[in-house]
Order: structure tokens, then C-alpha cells, then sequence
């Protein structure tokens, strides 16, 4: 029988598997250098009536915020490269529907968290745009209409 982390951590990985997201969000800014922000995010859900587990994982974790949205979702979220990057490498071996996302959110927090967005190489931000895109693709529902194509240039990979 494996640890109570080990439990602890598979638990929270079946949860987030079920009711949470994996984004990599992209910020458009005309006041940086690369004309865009990026932003690392671990989100899990639950009916406000049912909260309660959102608590618990805030505690094991020991990071992030809890918000009640207007519709009766509860929503704990955890912000941030290093810690996205160290929570998901603690889950991904639990982690079974959202493996895809968990792998190219951490490589992209990996990216982002050695150097500024500023000073990345073309083939890292190229990288980067990728696993944007790989993230977007395997999320069920992405609101963005943000393109590759838009985002390159903002980047400033187009020719």
C-alpha cells in the first residue's frame, strides 16, 4: 500500500482528472516587449454545496485561493510557474485524462520559469506557442479565440 502522500496526491489527481483545467492563458499587452503575458493555472470545481474537498486539497497543497463564482461553483485555483510545475510533477503519475495537458503545461512552466519571456530564443518561444496550442486542443471548451498565427506574431515569429 502506497504513502499517504501517494494517496493524498492520486486522490487529487482523480479530482482534477474530473472537475478541474490545465490552462496556459496568454495575455495580449501592447506595454511588454513581447506584446504578451503568459500565465500558468491549476483550477478545480465544485458545487458550492459540495466545497468542502476544495478545502482539503488547498490544505494538503498548501497554496491557492478559493472563490464562489455567481453560478454556484466553487473554484480553487493555483497560479504561478514554479508551482503549477511542482504540483503537476507531485500528480502526473496519477494523472490519467488530462496527461497530455499535465506534460506540455509543465515543459511550458519548465520554459517560462528559467528566463523572461523577453530573452526566450525563437525555438523557445516557437516551443512555447506549441505547447499553448497542445493545451488549448486537448481542453474540453477554450473561450479564446486567440490564432496561432496572432500569437506568432505578437511573439514576433512571423517573417
Amino acid at each position: 500500500m502506497g504513502s499517504r502522500l501517494e494517496t493524498d496526491s492520486a486522490y487529487i489527481a482523480g479530482f482534477l482528472d474530473g472537475d478541474g483545467s490545465l490552462m496556459l492563458q496568454v495575455k495580449l499587452r501592447s506595454d511588454t516587449k513581447r506584446g504578451a503575458r503568459f500565465m500558468a493555472t491549476i483550477c478545480l470545481y465544485q458545487d458550492t454545496r459540495h466545497e468542502k474537498p476544495l478545502h482539503w486539497i488547498r490544505k494538503r497543497l498548501g497554496i491557492g485561493y478559493i472563490s464562489r463564482r455567481n453560478d454556484g461553483i466553487t473554484e480553487l485555483r493555483i497560479n504561478g510557474f514554479e508551482q503549477v510545475r511542482v504540483i503537476l510533477t507531485k500528480l502526473r503519475p496519477f494523472i490519467r485524462f488530462k496527461a497530455k495537458q499535465a506534460r506540455a503545461l509543465t515543459d511550458a512552466c519548465t520554459l517560462l520559469e528559467k528566463k523572461p519571456l523577453d530573452i526566450l530564443s525563437r525555438s523557445e518561444l516557437q516551443r512555447l506557442v506549441n505547447l499553448t496550442f497542445v493545451i488549448r486542443t486537448e481542453n474540453y471548451k477554450s473561450r479564446s479565440k486567440l490564432t496561432r498565427e496572432e500569437l506568432n506574431r505578437r511573439l514576433s515569429l512571423t517573417p
